[in-house]
């Protein structure tokens, strides 16, 4: 057995920063909490995008999505580079990645040496003498996991509220969550419809924990126990407006559990920690060296360097829905910079239109009874800017941008964003068509997503749109 160490990487899917060891009281989540009490909760950990293709090229490359030009999602990068598990490869680990291959690229096959379903090996100690990282994706926390069950068939991604419906009907001893006492944030509509949405998504929380649970119990019947690391992580914020998709505290600040050799049990990080760190940190931790054209950081182990000031996001195209924003934060203050506040928020789209707090949202909108916070995300544009305390402000629901009390705070992170972009590059500052006919990308937007631009139902519709790809694109010049 070899002495070097061994990787478990867990992916909750849309699942935030959600479970008991953060203080969650709804959430049921024993397993996580265990992960927790045996390693490190990172407090301050951020994905790059609110979204999975965006944010999951950044992890696998080690660089951010807008640099390398896989920022839109669903775009597809025709040349990607190699990915972290490349060098681990050449290194002799052995590399089984079975689940969730959402990089807005195809990636070599050589990035991995197998799709196996790897933990009756990993329990039965059948993994070889070699070194091993190993992946495992879970679905059952999707987006779609809170629509209705009825809308689970109508196309689309099938819905993994059929998958969770089946799943709790196979255990019926697990206990559904109270729509009545979960916490509806401030930038939504307190209605049981909402509730019942979150309540759903704590339902899928909970049987996503039991399978966290299947993997650690694995690994503890297993001869490698103590010799892996097993880290948990979420790639972006619930399946609920204002949260996917939107690169607020509750789109991109999310959960981060690490245990393994050298991590102190029942510690906690307060250390800003982001998706391009992780594929670095790996390597540091297996004592591959990482490449030089990396644009994250190691943040664990021998090699780590000073910890960050800043984590940074951006989103993009969201399918048919074009939009681009930037964003900076530290550990308290959040910056957003909206490229285009011309166009609003919630703008249609055809994949967020299934959810229930979606229409809710719209339909209250429409009938003047949005109040407070609530409303604010429905309105026909957007500031240029924005400025959160996050500390004191977690929803970010009150903007000072305009503030004078905080000017010093604004020029900061507004630097900050531009230094960031300055060194990696942004690809977004060229068009999606110029990007195209680069042959950097794909073209996706002629035949697949312009055919899904429509308007909303009358009285339902926000700002200038609907309109075709090619008004869509003169927004980006």
């Amino acid at each position: 057995m070899s002495d070097r160490p061994n990787f478990i990487l867990l992916v909750g899917e849309d699942a935030g920063r959600y479970a008991g060891c953060y203080g969650d009281a709804v959430a049921n989540t024993p397993n996580l909490d265990r992960l927790a009490a045996e390693g490190c909760r990172y407090d301050n950990a951020f994905s790059t995008s609110p979204v999975c293709a965006p944010s999951r090229s950044t992890l696998v490359m080690g660089k951010y999505a807008w640099s390398m030009g896989s920022h839109h999602m669903r775009s597809t990068l025709i040349n990607p580079p190699r990915l972290f598990t490349h060098e681990l490869r050449d290194a002799g680990y052995y590399v089984s990645w079975p689940t969730k291959l959402d990089f807005n690229f195809e990636p070599a096959e050589d990035f991995r040496e197998d799709k196996d379903d790897w933990e009756g090996k990993l329990a039965n100690g059948e993994l070889g003498d070699r070194p091993f990282f190993l992946f495992k994706n879970f679905s059952v926390t999707h987006e779609s996991t809170m629509w209705e069950a009825a809308k689970g068939g109508a196309g689309g991604h099938g819905g993994a509220c059929l998958y969770r419906e089946e799943l709790l009907e196979k255990t019926p001893d697990v206990p559904r969550c109270d729509p009545a006492s979960v916490r509806v944030p401030a930038y939504l509509p307190d209605t049981q419809g909402v509730r019942e949405d979150i309540a759903r998504f704590y339902d899928a929380l909970t049987l996503m924990d039991m399978q966290v649970g299947n993997v650690l119990d694995a690994l503890e019947a297993s001869p490698y126990k103590d010799n892996t690391y097993v880290i948990y992580i979420t790639d972006h914020g619930r399946g609920l407006i204002r949260e996917k998709r939107w690169c607020y505290d509750a789109g991109v600040h999310l959960s981060c559990l690490m245990r393994g050799p050298g991590v102190i049990p029942g510690s906690s990080s307060d250390k800003l920690v982001s998706w391009v760190d992780f594929g670095p940190t790996f390597l540091s931790l297996a004592g591959v060296p990482v490449p030089d054209d990396y644009h994250g950081q190691v943040f664990f182990g021998d090699a780590k360097v000073a910890e960050r000031e800043y984590v940074f996001h951006g989103r993009d195209r969201m399918d048919e829905a074009f939009d681009r924003t930037r964003s900076a934060r530290d550990k308290r203050w959040h910056y957003i910079r909206n490229y285009h506040p011309e166009l609003p928020w919630m703008q249609r789209n055809f994949y967020m239109e299934r959810q229930n707090t979606t229409q809710i949202a719209r339909q209250l909108n429409s009938e003047g009874k949005l109040t407070d916070s609530a409303a604010l995300f429905l309105a026909e544009s957007k500031p240029a800017e924005e400025l959160y305390d996050a500390v004191n402000d977690p929803d970010m629901v009150k903007n000072l941008v305009a503030d004078p009390a905080h000017a010093g705070e604004l020029e900061r992170l507004r630097k900050a964003l531009d230094d960031n972009q300055a060194k990696f590059g942004d690809k977004a500052d060229q068009s999606e068509r110029e990007l195209i006919g680069q042959g950097l990308v794909v073209n996706r937007l002629d035949d697949e997503y312009s055919s899904r631009i429509e308007p909303l139902p009358e009285g339902l519709n926000l700002g200038p749109f609907p309109l075709s790809i090619l008004e869509r694109e003169q927004l980006e010049k």
